[in-house]
């Protein structure tokens, strides 16, 4: 006897094979796709390029803050890129942020400590914070390794200036600074910081027109730099062109708006011209912007007195003989008497101020400092002794002033 064959079921052969199929593709496929818990999801990384592009056009646009953000994340991605190190030094220049620019320019040293370049930028840094010697000592550097760099130069020259308008440096500052700034425009037409340099000098030895010339010039290379405007509005005010400054001082702000010089020398215009109101409007947005510069509250103090509103004024101006604390705890340091024409005003203002307020026991040592400390300012000393003259004829009695009794205010040079 045979026994009889099954048949084949071929529908459960073919469901197997497709389970197996399945099985295979669900593990080669699918399981690689599914989180593994704990462990974090990989995210698309950026191109470090990217950020570079962006960190240029944002420079170009003049947002100077966002282009240095744009930077440290390209550094973040890319740190031995020694360029981006080096542009993100140059905006925190230009941003004020000195200390932090003399560390980026250092980063691009520690990558390549022949760069010329990052020499002058780490020399120009440190100018800006007042160690020139440093600052001198890098720029040669770079023109050791680069004699023709055109931001060598230029830097120096601004370096110099610098020393000029402080009082230290060598005797022959104005002819090595004018020299400095020639070799830069020679070497680099069409250079912003070569003519940005030049208009300096100009500025700082008082050829106004030559110097809004030259910032006219920087300007046309790259619109968008505060400082360039803050600048040119601040020649065109001492050239007496005040419609042009306040259009240059108004885009300065506009694009950095955290900056008090703009607000400082727009008040000082309104000043000038007599409206009080309109002045102290802006010395306030000054002092706002970095109130503890006990030199913003004297300007506001000035202008509070010239406008009789002098229980303000003390206020104001004492933070500059006394310091004090504002609000917030911000302490304000007293301003040493000096006999630059700014500071010697406001000690005799602060002066005139007590002695409208009938306190002439506190206004007469203040006068009789002026009159000791700053000798050879002469018109300090006249106020000085004006007020001294004034207390003693109205000790005992209700002051009145005179219009012909206000404090005399010499125009001041740059």
């Amino acid at each position: 006897m045979q026994k009889r064959r099954k048949p084949i079921n071929w529908f459960r052969i073919i469901a197997l094979l497709l389970l197996i199929v399945a099985a295979i593709y669900f593990e080669r496929t699918v399981v690689p796709t599914i989180p593994i818990p704990g462990v974090a999801t990989p995210t698309a990384t950026r191109n470090p390029e990217s950020y570079i592009t962006e960190a240029e056009q944002l420079f170009a646009a003049g947002k100077l803050a966002q282009s240095a953000d744009a930077y440290q994340s390209a550094l973040l991605a890319l740190p031995g890129d020694g360029a981006s190190y080096l542009a993100l030094a140059r905006i925190r220049v230009f941003l004020g942020e000195y200390a932090d620019a003399q560390i980026s320019a250092e980063n691009a040293l520690l990558l390549n400590p022949n760069n010329a370049t990052a020499h002058a930028v780490r020399g120009w840094a440190l100018a800006s914070q007042g160690d020139f010697l440093a600052g001198e000592a890098s720029i040669a550097r770079a023109f050791e390794l680069d004699p023709n760099n055109v931001l060598a130069h230029s830097y120096y020259a601004e370096l110099l200036a610098d020393q000029y308008v402080n009082g230290s440096g060598p005797l022959n500052v104005v002819e090595k600074m004018i020299e400095e700034s020639r070799i830069a425009i020679s070497l680099g037409q069409g250079v912003m910081e070569a003519h940005s340099a030049r208009g300096y000098v100009f500025y700082v030895t008082g050829d106004f027109e030559n110097a809004i010339r030259e910032y006219e010039t920087a300007i046309s290379i790259n619109s968008n730099i505060a400082n360039l405007h803050l600048n040119l509005g601040q020649a065109y005010r001492l050239q007496g062109l005040y419609d042009e400054a306040f259009e240059s001082l108004n885009r300065a702000n506009a694009l950095n708006p955290s900056n008090p010089l703009p607000d400082l020398y727009i008040s000082r215009i309104y000043f000038t011209n007599g409206d009080y109101e309109k002045a102290a409007q802006y010395a306030q947005q000054a002092v706002n912007d970095e109130p503890q510069n006990s030199s913003y509250h004297g300007n506001l103090g000035v202008i509070l007195y010239r406008n009789f509103k002098w229980p303000e004024a003390l206020i104001e101006l004492s933070y500059v003989v006394n310091g004090g604390i504002l609000e917030d705890d911000i302490e304000v340091q007293p301003l040493p008497l000096a006999p630059d024409i700014r500071t010697a005003e406001y000690y005799y203002i602060y002066g005139f101020t007590l002695l409208r307020l009938d306190r002439c026991g506190e206004a007469i040592p203040i006068f009789r400092r002026i009159i000791t400390e700053i000798p050879g300012n002469d018109n300090a000393v006249y106020n000085a002794t004006e007020g001294i003259n004034q207390c003693a004829q109205n000790i005992g009695g209700t002051f009145t002033p005179e219009p012909d009794s206000e404090p005399e205010t010499a125009t001041p040079t740059p």
